[in-house]
């Protein structure tokens, strides 16, 4: 029960990450320290995504839901859970390629929009 417990678990915590990676940049809009953790989340998320390779937390819930006797499963989180309900087909080259870009597209569109609403407000002359 224990490493089905830490399977779901990591399964969250896989789930948190790939919405803060996709989404966290928004936050850098209360946070000003927040894009020295999520920038680093972004390269990640576009390099597994562009490189076809396989997050490391997908192993780890791997191997805990093989400790509970449950299977595993063959590729990636995003495959596994959440490409039946985007894509009808197997995720390809193509559409590792899409959802990187659809990862970058989105952070450069919210940091360039706070970078330059940080530019106007210093810019703006006293008065």
């Amino acid at each position: 029960m224990h490493f089905r417990l830490a399977a779901d678990a990591v399964l969250l915590l896989h789930l948190a990450f790939i919405v803060f990676a996709v989404f966290g940049g928004l936050l850098a809009l209360r946070w000003r320290w927040l894009p020295l953790l999520h920038l680093p989340a972004v390269a990640w998320a576009v390099y597994v995504e562009l490189a076809g390779s396989l997050c490391p937390l997908t192993a780890v819930e791997n191997s805990f839901r093989l400790g509970a006797g449950q299977s595993g499963y063959a590729g990636s989180f995003v495959e596994h859970y959440l490409l039946d309900l985007i894509y009808p087909t197997s995720l390809t080259r193509e559409i590792q390629w899409i959802l990187a870009a659809i990862v970058a597209g989105i952070n450069i569109a919210v940091y360039s929009w706070l970078a330059f609403r940080r530019h106007s407000s210093i810019q703006k002359p006293a008065g």
